[in-house]
Protein backbone atom coordinates (compact mmCIF):
# COMPACT_ATOMS: atom_id res chain seq x y z
CA UNK A 1 0.00 0.00 0.00
CA UNK A 2 1.38 3.39 -0.97
CA UNK A 3 0.08 6.90 -0.35
CA UNK A 4 0.09 9.42 -3.21
CA UNK A 5 -0.44 13.14 -2.67
CA UNK A 6 -2.20 15.09 -5.44
CA UNK A 7 -2.16 18.90 -5.40
CA UNK A 8 -4.18 21.06 -7.80
CA UNK A 9 -2.50 24.30 -6.61
CA UNK A 10 -5.96 25.85 -6.08
CA UNK A 11 -6.08 24.90 -2.41
CA UNK A 12 -7.08 21.27 -2.78
CA UNK A 13 -4.59 18.63 -1.68
CA UNK A 14 -5.73 15.00 -1.74
CA UNK A 15 -4.01 12.00 -0.12
CA UNK A 16 -4.95 8.67 -1.68
CA UNK A 17 -3.94 5.17 -0.58
CA UNK A 18 -3.54 2.66 -3.42
CA UNK A 19 -1.39 -0.25 -4.60
CA UNK A 20 1.51 -0.12 -7.04
CA UNK A 21 -0.24 -2.49 -9.44
CA UNK A 22 -3.29 -0.15 -9.71
CA UNK A 23 -3.61 1.79 -12.94
CA UNK A 24 -3.69 5.57 -13.30
CA UNK A 25 -7.39 5.22 -14.15
CA UNK A 26 -7.99 3.51 -10.78
CA UNK A 27 -6.11 6.32 -9.02
CA UNK A 28 -8.25 8.92 -10.81
CA UNK A 29 -11.41 7.15 -9.63
CA UNK A 30 -10.16 7.23 -6.03
CA UNK A 31 -9.33 10.94 -6.35
CA UNK A 32 -12.74 11.64 -7.89
CA UNK A 33 -14.45 9.91 -4.96
CA UNK A 34 -12.69 12.25 -2.51
CA UNK A 35 -12.96 15.51 -4.48
CA UNK A 36 -16.42 15.12 -6.00
CA UNK A 37 -15.26 15.67 -9.58
CA UNK A 38 -15.77 13.23 -12.44
CA UNK A 39 -12.79 10.91 -12.92
CA UNK A 40 -12.59 11.43 -16.70
CA UNK A 41 -12.11 15.19 -16.17
CA UNK A 42 -8.96 14.65 -14.07
CA UNK A 43 -5.47 14.92 -15.60
CA UNK A 44 -2.46 13.78 -13.56
CA UNK A 45 0.99 15.15 -14.38
CA UNK A 46 4.51 15.18 -13.04
CA UNK A 47 6.47 18.05 -14.59
CA UNK A 48 5.55 17.74 -18.28
CA UNK A 49 4.66 14.03 -18.25
CA UNK A 50 0.93 13.37 -18.61
CA UNK A 51 0.07 9.99 -17.12
CA UNK A 52 -2.06 7.66 -19.28
CA UNK A 53 -5.03 5.79 -17.77
CA UNK A 54 -4.09 2.21 -18.71
CA UNK A 55 -0.51 2.22 -17.31
CA UNK A 56 0.11 1.06 -13.73
CA UNK A 57 1.67 3.16 -10.99
CA UNK A 58 4.60 0.76 -10.73
CA UNK A 59 5.40 1.20 -14.42
CA UNK A 60 5.56 4.97 -13.93
CA UNK A 61 7.71 4.38 -10.81
CA UNK A 62 5.26 6.20 -8.54
CA UNK A 63 6.33 5.48 -4.96
CA UNK A 64 5.03 6.06 -1.45
CA UNK A 65 4.66 9.75 -0.55
CA UNK A 66 5.09 10.99 -4.12
CA UNK A 67 3.47 14.28 -5.14
CA UNK A 68 1.51 14.53 -8.40
CA UNK A 69 0.00 17.56 -10.07
CA UNK A 70 -3.79 17.49 -10.43
CA UNK A 71 -5.41 19.33 -13.35
CA UNK A 72 -8.97 19.47 -14.65
CA UNK A 73 -10.02 19.31 -18.31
Amino acid sequence: MIEVVCNDRLGKKVRVKCNTHDTIGDLKKLIAAQTGTRWNKIVLKKWYTIFKDHVSLGDYEIHDGMNLELYYQ
